[in-house]
């Protein structure tokens, strides 16, 4: 018996995770965020390092069942919102700016493992002493799934004894996207990982943002009819539409998205084609459930 069957799925459910990404980077985020757990998203994770962050704590202060992880932050993207490591023992990580690297080609040439365990720990114990109940971990811009990173981000997961975000990748796939020499280490990895219990996504849909305006909807109903069955994660970036948040990146495709995610549009459309949604909790008390039964 599967995660899934453990959980009271068909052993044949088409499962996804509905997950935010980005909240805490700013208070429109933040808005989008609540619309949006109210309605499709089953999960989100917060950007600690933000200048939104204090600001989501405080919204969701007293909601004992919100589910929300850490989107383990090692760039900055933008050149108008320069956010900084929250160490300062951490140089490696911090641009000529004072800021995060930018891309996570930066990042992978000038960072140190060792800075970034620290950075990264920090990050996830900032929200647990802020009061979030954190229910995983995973990764913005995917920076920490590069092999310098990855071993610490599930270290991590194994400490804190949260899931993360960890897609189950074959040695075909590996080879599609030109990492030959990564093969064996990834797959060992992933074996491990799965050993000891943590929940492996079956598919994935990372493809957010990417669409021209006026065109979400159609556009996440075919991520979501990609999806085939088993344990799916699906990738937003809900927002509201604000001057703030449109300087940064996307402001109408992230508002888009909002809007579909909220007003029971993609709800509606999952019921129909027989989609369950999850969220991270569920398998978080799975799995430490699980090592409970192991100890």
């Amino acid at each position: 018996m599967n995660y899934l069957e453990r959980l009271g799925f068909d052993a044949d459910a088409k499962v996804v995770v509905v997950h935010v990404d980005d909240v805490g980077v700013c208070t429109a985020a933040n808005r989008g965020w609540q619309r949006v757990s109210r309605d499709a998203a089953s999960s989100g994770s917060v950007m600690v390092p933000c200048s939104g962050f204090r600001e989501l704590i405080d919204c969701i202060r007293g909601e004992a069942d919100v589910d929300l992880g850490v989107h383990l932050t090692l760039n900055c993207e933008y050149a108008s919102d320069r956010w900084a490591p929250l160490r300062d023992d951490v140089p490696s990580l911090t641009a000529p700016d004072g800021g995060m690297w930018r891309t996570s080609a930066e990042t992978i040439q000038h960072a140190r493992p060792d800075e970034v365990e620290r950075e990264l720990r920090s990050q996830i114990e900032v929200a647990l002493e802020a009061g979030l109940d954190v229910t995983h971990i995973d990764a913005h811009m995917g920076t920490v799934f590069h092999l310098n990173f990855v071993e610490i981000y599930i270290a991590l997961a194994r400490e804190f004894q949260v899931p993360m975000f960890l897609p189950r990748v074959d040695r075909a796939r590996l080879l599609e996207v030109g990492m030959p020499d990564a093969i064996e280490r990834y797959v060992r990895m992933l074996d491990a990982a799965s050993a000891d219990g943590f929940p492996l996504f079956d598919h994935f849909d990372t493809d957010s943002l990417h669409f021209p305006a006026g065109t979400g909807e159609s556009h996440n109903r075919q991520r979501l009819s990609r999806l085939g069955p088993g344990l799916s994660y699906l990738i937003t970036h809900c927002a509201e539409l604000t001057q703030e948040f449109d300087g940064l990146s996307s402001g109408a495709q992230r508002a888009e998205e909002c809007e579909i995610y909220a007003n029971g549009v993609m709800s509606g459309f999952m019921r129909e084609q027989g989609i369950r949604t999850l969220g991270m909790r569920p398998l978080r008390d799975q799995l430490r459930a699980h090592w409970g039964q192991r100890s």
